[in-house]
């Protein structure tokens, strides 16, 4: 109990929150950057043009199915080779929005595809073009069901920044290697609060999508 009680100080538990402001930060950001561009490259998938839904899908399909972990190497230490330096947030945030948002393209592409075909015809026939109806009927009824597939890859976006700490981006669980390596007797103590501090925070996403189906966004 003591080493639970020396391990939970405040200048312990204020870095600590220090690395979870990061976490959070980098989260939000790729989660807002991974959602537009899922959107976007979703639709192209999805509306088949010519040539370029087919390159598209290629890329989404090689992106899918590379490690994260490996993307993250890539953009840390790949990148500076081809002239682009970055450094360990940058490169988080770039890995993330890459691999998250191949993987909300295709659920956009299944949500839109689950819309009944004759909310589209008949947006058509009261006049709209293509985009119109697209944009006002179909892709608000697509999001709503979307809802339960993109909360799962948004948490599962929050957690997978834990990987980043590989490449030293100083957050939560960077900042609980670095108490826990100055006292090793505190390892199972840091284990606890950040697992109690990532809950908090995926239960948080969950509630707040779980607010939004109920009010019928």
């Amino acid at each position: 109990m003591e080493t639970f009680i020396h391990a939970y100080s405040w200048i312990d538990i204020r870095f600590l929150l220090q690395g979870l402001w990061v976490t959070i930060y980098v989260s939000l950001i790729s989660i807002a950057l991974s959602f537009v561009i899922g959107i976007i490259l979703g639709f192209i998938r999805y509306v088949n043009i010519k040539y370029v839904s087919a390159i598209v899908g290629f890329i989404i399909d090689i992106i899918r199915n590379l490690p994260l972990l490996l993307i993250i190497f890539f953009t840390y230490f790949g990148l500076p080779e081809l002239g682009l330096v970055t450094n360990p947030t940058v490169a988080s945030i770039i890995a993330l929005v890459v691999f998250e948002g191949a993987m909300v393209a295709e659920i956009v592409r299944s949500g839109i595809g689950a819309v009944d075909p004759g909310q589209m015809e008949g947006a058509r026939s009261n006049g709209m073009t293509y985009m119109q109806a697209m944009t006002h009927v179909v892709l608000p009824q697509a999001l709503h069901k979307m809802v339960p597939s993109l909360l799962s890859q948004f948490v599962s976006l929050v957690k997978d920044t834990s990987l980043a700490t590989i490449i030293v981006l100083p957050e939560l669980l960077y900042h609980a290697q670095i108490i826990y390596g100055q006292n090793s007797t505190y390892l199972i103590p840091m284990y606890i609060i950040i697992a109690v501090m990532y809950f908090i925070v995926c239960f948080s996403l969950s509630m707040f999508a779980n607010h939004l189906q109920k009010t019928g966004w």
